[in-house]
């Protein structure tokens, strides 16, 4: 097993002792992070105080032992300083993930988030109940955001995400409007869509013909009984229907702009992950690998589950890794995502 990769996964999972001025504590998806540069490489860490890791002069390491990755805190952006016009931070409205993407989650809430059938990972209302964000966002104020965080901070990528939604969209009507808006004004700027699969597969070339470059249809593992355990809701839409919305998002998007998340550590044996991960990257789908981790405020951070071991996450990065290789397939390659930014994985420092 590569040394490096391996640390990286130690530093996936144990974090840094680093206080770092730009942080992700809670929302949609697994993260719970700081977000760094590893190697100049954008890395979401878990900012521990008691990680055996820590930084001193750019360097990590462990104890007396310099690992011979560099570190860099990435700093707080200028356009987090502003509001809209009726009083909105700028920074409830869409943050900073790594150190040129700009991410949003459209609508602040899910259908599925009532205890029985809320993902055990997710705390996306989490944030809006702290106050942190607010419930939905316009087209125009995320529009107004994205001027600013181009022009003031250099980002070069946006991510758009959203609670589910009732109507057969999904979600996907207000993403729709949303990409609109901001290449209105951001003209050119690479733009990542995620939903669950649209019940009308017409929402994929509607967002496509929207402006997004890329699009993530996420179903975190390919195992059903996984996905009933720890996506009871999400998981009544049925893999058959994700395949079928992933196989239209290749046709429309193209091979290798569309992607899906794939957690370690939900109980899924690593070897069919890696295999089932193949059988992803055949279809044209990039699996974006990442460890799960018991964000504060989950259900399974409340039941006591733990993250995955070390080896493990190196384990199943390495093996997808070297069917990406094999394919031809890099996530920076989706040019705007999950993928393309790589932070909260290791598979851009497998070569993936």
């Amino acid at each position: 097993m590569d040394v490096r990769i391996m640390t990286r996964a130690e530093l996936a999972l144990r974090g840094v002792a680093l206080d770092a001025p730009v942080r992700r504590p809670d929302g949609a998806g697994p993260s719970d992070d700081g977000h760094v540069l590893v190697d100049g490489a954008n890395a979401a860490l878990p900012t521990n105080p008691d990680s055996p890791y820590r930084v001193r002069d750019s360097r990590v390491w462990l104890g007396d032992e310099d690992t011979g990755l560099t570190l860099t805190a990435v700093r707080r952006p200028r356009f987090y300083d502003l509001s809209t016009a009726d009083g909105v931070p700028y920074e409830h409205i869409a943050r900073l993930h790594g150190a040129d993407v700009l991410a949003t989650t459209v609508v602040q809430t899910c259908v599925r988030y009532a205890e029985a059938d809320r993902c055990r990972f997710c705390t996306i209302e989490e944030s809006l109940r702290s106050g942190a964000t607010v419930a939905a966002k316009t087209p125009a104020q995320l529009a107004e955001v994205a001027e600013a965080a181009v022009r003031l901070d250099g980002i070069r990528q946006m991510v758009m995400t959203t609670g589910t939604t009732t109507g057969q969209d999904r979600g996907a009507r207000t993403l729709v409007r949303s990409v609109r808006a901001v290449l209105d004004t951001v003209p050119g700027l690479p733009v990542q869509v995620q939903c669950e699969p649209p019940g009308d597969l017409v929402w994929i070339r509607a967002l496509r013909d929207a402006g997004a470059t890329a699009i993530g249809i996420h179903i975190e593992s390919l195992d059903d009984e996984v996905r009933r355990r720890w996506m009871p809701g999400k998981s009544t839409v049925p893999t058959a229907d994700y395949e079928r919305a992933w196989d239209e998002a290749v046709r429309v998007f193209g091979p290798n702009r569309v992607s899906t998340y794939l957690l370690v550590g939900l109980g899924e044996d690593p070897d069919e992950l890696i295999e089932g991960a193949g059988r992803l990257i055949e279809r044209g789908v990039y699996p974006f690998v990442v460890p799960f981790r018991p964000m504060r405020g989950t259900l399974a951070a409340r039941d006591g589950v733990p993250a995955p071991s070390a080896e493990q996450l190196a384990y199943v990065t390495e093996g997808v890794a070297a069917k990406l290789r094999a394919a031809g397939m890099k996530g920076a390659d989706q040019r705007a995502g999950c993928a393309a930014c790589g932070a909260c994985g290791v598979l851009e420092s497998a070569g993936g």
